[in-house]
């Protein structure tokens, strides 16, 4: 059940980060209100970051960025670490 819950989560959290990363370049490209670096990487860190990968890469937003991709690296461990916890729990850790 728990494997079950994970894959739901990264593909509900991964596609709505993949759409938070395209409605942020959508808006870049029209000159208009930006949405938070901090509100890209938290929703990768909670298990977007397929999705933030992919928004990354399909939309080249971000890639040129380093300091962004950084810490888009960065925050990979802290959904391992969400991901390890949830296993422990159910036992299978």
């Amino acid at each position: 059940m728990t494997d079950q819950i994970i894959v739901a989560w990264l593909g509900l959290a991964g596609g709505g980060t993949f759409a938070l990363f395209g409605y942020d370049k959508w808006r870049a490209g029209r000159g208009a209100a930006r949405t938070a670096e901090s509100a890209l990487l938290l929703a990768s860190a909670l298990g977007g970051w397929p999705g933030g990968l992919a928004g990354m890469l399909l939309f080249r937003h971000k890639t040129a960025k380093t300091s962004f991709v950084v810490k888009f690296v960065l925050v990979l461990p802290v959904w391992a670490a969400l991901v390890a916890g949830a296993l422990r729990l159910a036992g299978r850790l």
